[in-house]
């Protein structure tokens, strides 16, 4: 499986180290969908991947539930086009794991001016509330 629009640049998943399945498949395809093995599943052992780096099988093994991927596509009628649709699940799978963590926010100490409109705020508030309640004789 090249490096396409899925996958990082530079990672090449070969074709042997995906396992392949075929059986008949649940969804559309009239009366051939009980003679056509159109449903596709798809395993990859990333562990003993021989495409990926030390840095990136850690971080994928990390990420995933379990060292092999598996894939089914059954959307479609024919074979070829849920092979296509299980090798881009995949590599949608593969890229989201391998994307770097989102930066963490840094805490920042409030500014003078926000300490100052929250105790504004609350006073204004106060304020407001104390004019509830008994009615003050003038």
């Amino acid at each position: 499986m090249p490096a396409g629009p899925g996958l990082p640049d530079g990672l090449v998943i070969t074709s042997g180290e995906l396992v392949e399945r075929f059986s008949r498949s649940p969804g559309p395809g009239g009366q051939s969908v009980n003679t056509t093995d159109s449903r596709v599943e798809l395993e990859w052992d990333a562990a003993t991947s021989v495409a990926l780096t030390d840095a990136q099988r850690s971080r994928l093994l990390s990420r995933l539930p379990g060292p092999v991927i598996r894939v089914v596509a059954t959307e479609h009628r024919s074979q070829h086009r849920n092979r296509v649709a299980a090798r881009e699940r995949l590599a949608e799978q593969v890229r989201t794991a391998l994307a770097p963590p989102p930066p963490t926010r840094r805490a920042t100490r409030p500014t003078r001016g926000s300490k100052e409109r929250r105790l504004e705020a609350k006073k204004q508030r106060g304020e407001t509330k104390s004019l509830r309640g008994r009615v003050r004789d003038p």
